[in-house]
């Protein structure tokens, strides 16, 4: 297999697309948090605690996928300097190295998607239940 330079150099605009996707994600959350807090602080209603506790949980994801996605480009940036100097097969390496993070990275997205949906069927709950009873 022969592995061009321009090969890694296609995830970067994919890989900083899905950084920049996942560090909106955290802006959002971040900020749901602050008020939650604000409100925990004023009511101390338990269920708000558990929104939080959910929340810090997709924080602790969204970080993981975060770190993976920057693997990611780190490991095809060292591919093209592999590439650059000619060791073609220690780039192959460092290249599917970059995809493996990559896929971890969107592996995680995936759950963290999963719960953040769980999270808001909980809340629509309540809607239907209300619709239901009338």
């Amino acid at each position: 297999m022969t592995l061009h330079i321009e090969t890694p150099a296609l995830l970067f605009s994919a890989t900083s697309l899905i950084l920049l996707a996942y560090t909106n994600r955290f802006l959002t959350i971040a900020q749901i948090i602050r008020k939650l807090k604000k409100t925990y602080d004023d009511e101390h209603n338990k269920s708000v605690l558990l929104e939080i506790k959910n929340l810090n949980l997709r924080l602790t994801l969204i970080r993981y996928m975060q770190m993976f996605g920057v693997l990611c480009l780190f490991l095809s940036v060292f591919s093209m300097l592999l590439l650059f100097i000619e060791q073609q097969i220690s780039s192959i390496y460092m290249f599917g190295l970059s995809l493996l993070a990559l896929l971890i990275s969107l592996g995680i997205s995936f759950w963290e998607i999963s719960i953040s949906i769980d999270a808001l069927r909980l809340h629509l709950s309540d809607l239907t239940e209300n619709k239901i009873d009338n």
